[in-house]
């Protein structure tokens, strides 16, 4: 079940709420029973790294075909 963060606008409280995506814009109270809260943006951190130890380089792109200019709709 995704977690939604949310911020309490009179005290100021950070609190993280469990929810069905389906219910992500119903309003939040905040754990001090306010309930003027403002859902916050959340952002996703990916950690590693492309190339560790021992792994191969990926090959570069092949260029030509594709997209619009490159494919040769453009005239």
């Amino acid at each position: 079940m995704p977690r939604y963060e949310y911020r309490c606008r009179p005290c100021g409280t950070t609190f993280e709420l469990s929810r069905p995506m389906a219910e992500s814009a119903a309003p939040a109270s905040c754990p001090e029973g306010h309930e003027d809260t403002v859902k916050l943006l959340s952002t996703v951190a990916v950690g590693g790294s492309a190339a560790g130890p021992g792994a191969a380089s990926a090959p570069a792109p092949a260029s030509g075909g594709g997209g619009c200019c490159g494919g040769g709709c453009c005239g």
